[in-house]
């Protein structure tokens, strides 16, 4: 196995200008907003490839806020390095999904309890052969304190997500949940949670996902620009306050 001394695709001064405690949404100019609107003395600390890295503070306490690219494959390798390079010790995976269940709603958030997944992400990162991987649960503990303090915890939905290789709206999906046993009620579908849970777990470290509902198949309800920024800021309001208990 090549690792060498420093990371391939995060480029920072010092070692140091990387938290402890990170967030990731996929979008790196989504990182880029949130560092300027709700961290304090933000500052970009790496750009290979323009997935933009922040570190700043959130009520006195160091954060990094960094994109992760769409799809396992591209989160892998921010996670790894992340975990790896930097000693980071929980990440918590900020986006968007498609509800699959009449029980989420459009704006709701969804929190990875546990993921399910057909890929072989895992299967070639170690041999994990599993099509389930279980999120960290003092995390996610400390995510429900946060939506209770916060007035969210009716929008919030712990539960299972399933992750996919191919963006969902493009393929026939009911064919892949129908693939899905039946003992997995599954609420929500997306692109990262599966490979981040997978890094975390296999190295030791804390990990979830929390995940908003843009977008349902029991709905046709199309959500405004504003709206979709409110919806978005309440899962960073929630994040950040959890990642920090």
């Amino acid at each position: 196995m090549f690792l060498g001394e420093n990371p391939i695709h995060i480029e920072v001064e010092n070692k140091s200008d990387i938290a402890k405690l990170v967030l990731m949404p996929g979008d790196p100019l989504r990182a880029k907003y949130i560092a300027e609107n709700f961290l304090e003395n933000a500052k970009c600390v790496t750009s290979v490839r323009n997935m933009l890295g922040f570190t700043g503070t959130y009520k006195g306490i160091p954060i990094t806020v960094m994109g992760s690219g769409m799809g396992m494959p591209s989160m892998g390798i921010y996670s790894f390095e992340l975990f790896h390079f930097f000693d980071v010790q929980k990440i918590i995976r900020i986006g968007t999904c498609g509800a699959v269940s009449p029980k989420a709603n459009i704006n709701d958030m969804l929190l990875s309890e546990s993921v399910y997944s057909e890929s072989n992400f895992a299967y070639t990162y170690n041999n994990y052969r599993e099509r389930v991987v279980v999120a960290d649960k003092n995390l996610n503990d400390n995510v429900e304190k946060a939506s209770d303090e916060l007035g969210l915890s009716n929008n919030l939905h712990k539960g299972i997500l399933t992750t996919m290789d191919v963006f969902g709206p493009y393929i026939d999906f009911e064919r892949v949940l129908k693939r899905i046993p039946k003992e997995y009620e599954v609420l929500g579908e997306e692109m990262e949670a599966f490979g981040l849970i997978h890094v975390a777990n296999s190295m030791g470290r804390c990990a979830t996902a929390i995940a908003t509902v843009v977008d349902s198949k029991y709905s046709n309800v199309v959500l405004s620009i504003e709206e979709r920024q409110t919806s978005l800021n309440n899962m960073i309001k929630l994040a950040l306050e959890a990642i920090i208990k």
